[in-house]
C-alpha cells in the first residue's frame, strides 16, 4: 500500500478530543490504461488523481469524527469477486490494522455485502465502504425531520442488501403458528420484513412532505417570485455564497457535507425583482442511487428552479471532474446540464488563486460564449456577487414579458398590486397626465396583469 502523509487539519465542527474511532483509509484504485491516440486523450473526461480521491476520503471519515491515523493506495488490475483487492494486500493491510490499532477501515469503493463480510473476518475490523461512509455522514448532519427521514430511508434500503453479510443467529427459525408449529421464518426473514415495513412507513410520510413542498411552491407561484437554487460539489461554497447574498447564518465550515438540510430566503435584485434563493445539499462523486431517491422530495427545489446556479470551486485540483459529477447528478433530475437559459455557472473562491492562476481562470472565462459565461466571485470576501446578482437578474429577464401600461395616477391600488406581483421597470407622468408603467413579468403572470390592466 502506497501510504500518504497524515494530515492533522481539524474541521471547525469537531471538538478536540472528540473523535469516535481509530480508522484507516484505503482507496483500492484501478490502474489507469494509456490513451492510445490524440484523438483518445482529447475524448477522454477529466478524470481525478488518486491522491486527490484519497483525500476526499479521508476528509470524509474526518467529518464524523474519525481519528485517521494512516491512509494509502491500494492500486489494483482485477477486482476479486470475495475480497475486491488481491490476498496479498489484505494480509499487507491487516497488519497495519493491527499495528495502528485501527477499529474501523475505510475502503474508497462500493463493496459487496460477501466482500464487505470478508474483510471484516480478515482484518478483525469494521469495515465502512464510500456508500456507507456518506450514509454516516448524511446520519448525523440530518436536522429536521425531513432530513432525519430521508437518511433513514437510504440506511434501511442500503441495510436490506447487507443481510446477507449476517451472522448466525440470522439462520435460525422461529417457530409457526399451529398447535405443533412448522418451520415458521428465519431471523434474515423477519428482519427483512421489518425493513420493509419501516421503509413502507417513511415513504408515505415521505409523500406528504413531498405534497406540503408542493404546496409552498403553489403558494409562492401566486406571488411571481423567480426561484433560483444553489447546486455544486461539496464544500464549493454553497453556503458561504447563500449567506453572503441573503445575510442569512446557514452553517459553513471548511469540510465535506457541513449542510443537509435545504434553506429557503427571499433576495431583491438590483432592479427591485424578489427572488428565492435555495441553498441545497451538496453533491459528489459515486453518490448512492438510494441518496439521490431519498431526497428527491427535497431536491425539487432544484428541479423546479427558474435559475440554477452551479457553484464550482475553481482553486480545487479537480474542479473540472467535480463539475462533471454534479453534471451527471443534474442529468439523473431530468435537468440538461448545459441549457444556457436556465444554468449559471459560478466559478468561486478566486480569492484563494495566485495572479497568473488568476489570469489563466478569467482567460478562460472570457473565452466561453456569451451565454454560457461563468461569473466570478469570492463567496468569502464579496467580490462578484454584484456582478451574480445582475446575471440571474438578466437571465429571469430574458424570459419575462414587458408591458407597457397606463393607469389612472389616482389607482394607488393598482399600482400596489403591480409592485407586488411584477418587477416595475420604469414609472412616470406621461403629457396626458395618465401614469405610464413599463413593467417585466412571467408568461405565465401575463394575463393577470392585461385582463387588470386593459
Amino acid at each position: 500500500m502506497e501510504p500518504r502523509g497524515r494530515d492533522t487539519r481539524q474541521d471547525g465542527l469537531s471538538p478536540p478530543g472528540s473523535a469516535t474511532g481509530r480508522a484507516l483509509v484505503i482507496g483500492p484504485y484501478r490502474r489507469r490504461a494509456p490513451a492510445r491516440t490524440a484523438a483518445a486523450v482529447r475524448s477522454q473526461q477529466p478524470e481525478r488523481t488518486h491522491a486527490a480521491r484519497l483525500d476526499e476520503a479521508t476528509g470524509l471519515a474526518r467529518a464524523i469524527d474519525l481519528d485517521v491515523v494512516a491512509s494509502g493506495i491500494v492500486p489494483i488490475g482485477d477486482i476479486r469477486p470475495a475480497t475486491y483487492i488481491g490476498s496479498g494486500k489484505v494480509d499487507e493491510i491487516a497488519g497495519l490494522v493491527k499495528s495502528n490499532e485501527a477499529g474501523i477501515v475505510i475502503v474508497d469503493c462500493a463493496l459487496s455485502p460477501v466482500q464487505q463480510r470478508n474483510l471484516e473476518k480478515a482484518w478483525n475490523a469494521k469495515v465502512l465502504d464510500r456508500t456507507g461512509l456518506i450514509l454516516e455522514i448524511f446520519g448525523r448532519r440530518a436536522r429536521t425531520k425531513e432530513g432525519s427521514l430521508q437518511v433513514e430511508l437510504a440506511h434501511l434500503t442500503y441495510q436490506k442488501s447487507r443481510l446477507v453479510r449476517s451472522w448466525t443467529h440470522l439462520e435460525r427459525q422461529r417457530g409457526g403458528f399451529g398447535f405443533l408449529g412448522g418451520p415458521g421464518e428465519t431471523q434474515i426473514e423477519t428482519d427483512r420484513r421489518l425493513i420493509e415495513e419501516r421503509i413502507a412507513r417513511i415513504e408515505a410520510e415521505l409523500e406528504k412532505v413531498k405534497k406540503r413542498r408542493k404546496l409552498h411552491r403553489d403558494s409562492r407561484a401566486r406571488v411571481p417570485y423567480p426561484i433560483a437554487a444553489l447546486v455544486g460539489y461539496t464544500n464549493a461554497g454553497k453556503s458561504t455564497l447563500f449567506n453572503r447574498i441573503t445575510q442569512a447564518s446557514v452553517l459553513q465550515a471548511d469540510m465535506l457535507f457541513a449542510t443537509l438540510d435545504p434553506t429557503l430566503r427571499a433576495v431583491s435584485l438590483p432592479n427591485g425583482l424578489k427572488i428565492i434563493l435555495s441553498d441545497t445539499v451538496g453533491f459528489i462523486s459515486d453518490l448512492p442511487t438510494m441518496l439521490v431517491a431519498a431526497f428527491r422530495a427535497t431536491l425539487e427545489e432544484v428541479i423546479e428552479a427558474d435559475v440554477i446556479l452551479h457553484v464550482r470551486d475553481v482553486s480545487h485540483e479537480d474542479t473540472e471532474a467535480q463539475s462533471k459529477d454534479v453534471e451527471q447528478v443534474l442529468e439523473s433530475l431530468g435537468i440538461e446540464p448545459h441549457d444556457e437559459h436556465r444554468l449559471i455557472e459560478v466559478w468561486n473562491k478566486i480569492d484563494r488563486l495566485g495572479p497568473e492562476a488568476r489570469a489563466r481562470i478569467e482567460n478562460l472565462a472570457q473565452r466561453r460564449p456569451a451565454g454560457s459565461r461563468p461569473v466570478l466571485v469570492s463567496a468569502l470576501s464579496g467580490e462578484g456577487t454584484a456582478a451574480l446578482l445582475a446575471a440571474i437578474e438578466e437571465r429571469l429577464g430574458a424570459r419575462r414579458i414587458t408591458l407597457d401600461l397606463s393607469l389612472d395616477p389616482a389607482d394607488g391600488s393598482g399600482v400596489s398590486w403591480l409592485h407586488r406581483h411584477t418587477e416595475v421597470m420604469a414609472k412616470a407622468l406621461d403629457e396626458g397626465g395618465r401614469l405610464a408603467m413599463t413593467v417585466r413579468v412571467d408568461p405565465s403572470k401575463a394575463d393577470a396583469v392585461r385582463s387588470r390592466f386593459k
